[in-house]
């Protein structure tokens, strides 16, 4: 092997501005990997590279480490060191199944690969593990075999503890998670049935099950808000304030300082104004409207969070690991303290705030001509909701009157929304029909009933504001270059276009735009099948085919909204990307130049992919949380018969939403009588192969409630044998059928 001298490293110079002591690169140490016949050890490594002195030689162990948890190289069982990529191993994340099997996804974009429940054994879902092709299983699907496992991700568990034949365990919420042994000193006095959270002290290897010890018993299974604490903890959700970051906190005090006014533009005498649901406590936006000439000015107020946390502050660094604020039924965990989230930076009636406004001028076409941005102090003049603001606007002449001199501000941000909803339509913006639920509760959190919440031109004209003042914020960074974080949403992948295109020639429709349709093509389609009666059928199709949005450091546009550049601006209260928006704003209000930014585009990369995960993990928690509330709630239902809507078809059966208490179950695929049913995954639906008899998205159907299974949020239907003649109708027996 020859010596490879560490003046032949291209980036010695940067590695000398980094480290007092600095050795080779991390890309010289590939290149030179990738040169040798094979794997090379450790001390053969630091020969061939001249590194003798033993600080060198550790800090060579110490980067050979740290690319081994970045999936670089992959160290052999004789302690050589090879390149990754040559070695075909490839580093990626468990996705676990409940059913014990698993999939690798790599983290290069490639395809999934199969891990059998043998390689689960090893690892919990979550796991970032390095695995390699082992070839392909009896279904024809590439199969991985795990290399090395990188990063245990998880830490606690949460689920039920049982004690059975001498041994102590827990069965996690999460399903996809395996089960913990617990030993019986570990147990902390945990009763049979109890849910408790678990650290893991032990991870999972090929022969034995993970281990751990009790560090919290929640309480009873069927305890009030049992479902929000199980789901807090399971998707790991922060809760809890550091001691730092209620210190920080403290020290704003309850009220804005006079002196704060300085330098800011004084809004206390406007009469800017929030509009939110019922509930709400955090107010981050407020709005104002006048007509000047033959436009409107409008002002959108936003809640000055940056003023209060700083980069990098105790504050700061909670606020990102949350990313968000996670709403469940009745309770809110915050991203920010309630001294700032409720109190500083909520935009409350009557008392001063900070905040950081845009100010556009929006034509008679609803188009905004021109915009700025400005710091300012404001006192909102009235918190309104929703529905006062809707039945005002619907006509109602009570609440008129008791809106008083605010009347007249509101009917003018009507007459702007008009505009601005007709730039909408004509811009193309998908709109998709949607029913929102909303659970009451009542004596001990149970729920009492599920209620859908209305949207009202309330809802839209703040809705319209909210969308011009984040698009408004985009513009602001792009036109100035400067470093941002933007709200992606790509248009549809070719793939699940190509199976759009051909579910919608069965019904005679076409999409238009090609191979590259524009957001107004969707709408013009919607538009057109809205009073079919397969209308739900078709959005729920074209909806499916819709990418996700993520944030994102590059400017890729947002095709729903049909807009080429897009934002989060307007609530950095629960949003931390909002937060980071906000801090590029000022820079550039101070003169401050795009590469003198405290941010890379870099930085503001890694910070998108984390919020776009925090983001879909609180989606996830909520998601959990209600359906476990729904299932208690159908648990006294059983063999009671509703109607009901489906809402999805897949292989094993079908998804049923029930007409009225939005609470949805399945149709297992075994439990449709008298026939064999195959699936087709392009026209979304099962079809009897003797009786031709088709279920599929948007049919109308009548089932009974079967099952209730709260551990698994499950609830199970029957399809019933008749119509009910009135309302929902228990039955006494339900009849067994044969499954085909």
């Amino acid at each position: 092997m020859k010596k490879k001298k560490r003046k032949s490293d291209p980036h010695r110079e940067r590695e000398a501005s980094k480290y007092e002591r600095p050795i080779v690169s991390r890309e010289y140490i590939l290149q030179f990997l990738s040169e040798q016949p094979g794997p090379v050890k450790m001390k053969e490594l630091a020969v061939a590279l001249e590194l003798e002195d033993s600080q060198d030689r550790e800090a060579l162990r110490r980067r050979l480490r740290a690319m081994e948890r970045d999936g670089q190289v992959v160290k052999n069982r004789r302690g050589g060191y090879g390149v990754a990529d040559k070695m075909d191993i490839k580093k990626g994340r468990v996705s676990a199944h409940r059913d014990g099997f698993g999939f690798f996804i790599p983290e290069d974009g490639s395809q999934d690969m199969f891990l059998s429940p043998r390689q689960m054994c090893k690892v919990m879902h979550g796991d970032t593990v390095l695995a390699r092709l082992a070839g392909q299983d009896r279904r024809g699907r590439l199969e991985a075999k795990i290399v090395e496992v990188l990063d245990h991700c998880t830490s606690q568990v949460v689920g039920r503890y049982y004690f059975e034949g001498g041994v102590g365990f827990v069965e996690p919420s999460d399903q996809r998670m395996q089960r913990v042994i617990v030993p019986e000193k570990a147990d902390a006095g945990a009763q049979q049935g109890q849910i408790v959270t678990v650290k893991i002290v032990e991870q999972p290897n090929s022969h034995y099950q993970p281990i751990g010890e009790v560090v919290e018993i929640l309480g009873d299974h069927m305890s009030p808000g049992m479902e929000i604490e199980v789901a807090v903890r399971a998707y790991a959700l922060p809760h809890e304030w550091p001691d730092q970051v209620v210190l920080e906190a403290g020290k704003f005090g309850d009220r804005v300082a006079d002196k704060l006014a300085k330098g800011r533009e004084d809004l206390r005498d406007t009469p800017l104004l929030t509009i939110d649901g019922e509930d709400a406590k955090d107010f981050d936006d407020a709005v104002f409207a006048e007509k000047v000439g033959n436009r409107w000015r409008l002002v959108v107020a936003i809640a000055d969070v940056s003023h209060y946390v700083k980069p990098d502050s105790a504050l700061d660094q909670e606020a990102r690991l949350r990313g968000n604020s996670v709403y469940f039924p009745g309770r809110v965990i915050p991203m920010l303290p309630n001294v700032l989230s409720n109190g500083l930076c909520s935009l409350n009636p009557q008392v001063d705030r900070l905040c950081l406004c845009c100010e556009m001028m929006i034509d008679q076409a609803g188009n905004t001509q021109e915009y700025r941005f400005f710091s300012a102090i404001m006192s909102s003049h009235a918190r309104l909701t929703y529905t006062e603001v809707g039945a005002a606007l619907d006509g109602d002449p009570g609440m008129r009157n008791s809106l008083g001199d605010l009347w007249p501000r509101i009917e003018c941000l009507h007459a702007m929304f008009k505009a601005m909803r007709k730039q909408r339509a004509k811009r193309g913006a998908i709109d998709f029909e949607s029913v929102e639920t909303r659970i009451v509760f009542g004596p001990e959190k149970k729920i009492e009933q599920i209620v859908p919440v209305v949207r009202n031109d309330a809802h839209c004209l703040i809705e319209e504001c909210m969308v011009a003042a984040n698009v408004a914020a985009a513009k602001f960074l792009l036109d100035h270059d400067c470093p941002g974080l933007y709200r992606n949403h790509e248009g549809p992948p070719p793939d699940a276009l190509e199976d759009l295109r051909s579910f919608l020639a069965e019904f005679g429709l076409k999409l238009g735009g090609g191979g590259k349709p524009e957001a107004g093509h969707f709408a013009q389609l919607l538009d057109k099948v809205r009073d079919r009666p397969d209308a739900r059928l078709i959005q729920t199709v074209l909806l499916r085919s819709m990418s996700q949005a993520v944030y994102g450091s590059d400017n890729v546009g947002h095709f729903g909204l049909a807009f080429k550049a897009y934002t989060h601006f307007t609530s950095p209260i629960r949003r931390y990307p909002d937060l980071l928006v906000h801090r590029a704003i000022y820079h550039l209000l101070q003169h401050g130049s795009a590469e003198a930014f405290i941010y890379s585009v870099g930085d503001l990369q890694l910070a998108g992919q984390q919020c776009s995960a925090t983001e879909r993990r609180a989606d996830e928690a909520t998601r959990d949380a209600v359906n476990w509330l729904k299932c208690e709630y159908m648990l006294g239902k059983v063999n009671m018969q509703y109607a009901g809507i489906i809402v999805s078809v897949t292989n094993f059966g079908l998804f049923v939403e029930l007409d009225d208490i939005f609470v949805e179950g399945l149709v297992h695929v075994t439990d449709l009588v008298n026939d064999y049913y195959q699936f087709d995954p392009i026209g979304h639906q099962l079809t009897g192969e003797r009786s031709g008899k088709t279920y599929r998205i948007g049919d109308k159907i009548e089932v009974v409630v079967a099952r209730v299974n709260l551990d698994d949020r499950k609830i199970d239907f029957l399809v019933a044998e008749k119509p009910a003649t009135a309302h929902a109708k228990r039955r006494r027996k339900p009849k067994p059928k044969s499954k085909h």
